[in-house]
């Protein structure tokens, strides 16, 4: 398993997160548009890419959300390689990637039909907190928070 720091402009990282949102399409249904328009990477600077045998089989990235936070986005394994570690790898990367870049907290969304992403980020030390920004009010999404 190797990982690698980028931006949104790698190719691996942009065809990993074509499968992403093909999967929540699926999952979030007529709700798809909606958090699709928050999901934009263009201009993402922090992307990190999990390989194993050479094949890109994971991603995640941040951005800033405010001065001392930065916002987990974009976290994606491929479902064939899922429950061997790579996503929370990836998350691993992003929190020390994030702690050096001089934040120390991390907020995230994702939704009530992805479990797995659920329990990815409780296992990692995930805190639920209220919805917050455009998650307010919104039943399907789920927020969280955690101090690095």
């Amino acid at each position: 398993m190797i990982t690698k720091r980028t931006d949104s402009s790698n190719i691996d990282f942009q065809n990993l997160v074509k499968l992403l949102d093909a999967d929540l399409a699926v999952r979030d249904g007529e709700d798809h548009e909606f958090y699709h328009q928050f999901n934009s990477i263009d201009m993402l600077k922090n992307c990190v890419i999990v390989y194993s045998d050479d094949t890109a089989v994971g991603c995640g990235a941040f951005k800033p959300f405010s001065e001392d936070t930065v916002e987990i986005k974009r976290m994606y394994t491929d479902p064939e390689r899922r429950g061997k570690g790579f996503a929370s790898k990836i998350l691993n990367e992003l929190e020390i990637w994030a702690k050096e870049e001089r934040y120390n907290r991390c907020v995230l969304e994702t939704g009530i039909k992805q479990p797995e992403a659920i329990a990815l980020y409780e296992k990692s030390g995930y805190k639920r907190i209220p919805n917050y920004g455009q998650y307010i009010g919104i039943d399907n999404s789920v927020c969280y928070e955690k101090i690095l």
